[in-house]
């Protein structure tokens, strides 16, 4: 072995292959912490998802904004901030919901909400229920 392949050798200790597997372990390990780990149901599809309400969906996706109002969100419970867009009407907030605006992500990055599930986060937003 030459001076320059023992340099090498003392710079990076682990073979390849071993780190592989310690990148392979160490991201099972943060996919164990996943929040939507759990399997599917027996008898139920994989893909299907049950209905969550407004306010998870709140929680999971939109607090960080509509809490505080950050970009000129409207506040969670604001009836006077939420009023004009009610005024609007269900599928006009809606189509906001879902293609974004100004600084709110498309879907307001919760890309595997249902329609009805963004429809109900509105509602719990806003304190209005909004009729189809």
């Amino acid at each position: 072995m030459t001076d320059a392949n023992r340099a090498g050798a003392r710079r990076f200790p682990l073979r390849f292959a071993a780190c592989r597997w310690l990148l392979w372990a160490a991201g099972l390990g943060l996919a164990a912490c996943a929040e939507d780990s759990t399997p599917p149901e027996a008898g139920g599809e994989g893909s299907v998802q049950s209905h969550r309400s407004g306010e998870a969906v709140y929680r999971r996706y939109c607090f960080s904004c509509h809490a505080a109002g950050v970009a000129g969100a409207p506040r969670t419970g604001d009836a006077e901030a939420w009023a004009p867009r009610i005024a609007k009407g269900r599928d006009a907030l809606l189509r906001s919901t879902i293609d974004g605006m100004v600084g709110m992500p498309a879907m307001g990055l919760c890309f595997d909400c249902s329609e009805p599930e963004l429809v109900d986060a509105i509602g719990h937003m806003s304190g209005t229920a909004l009729a189809p």
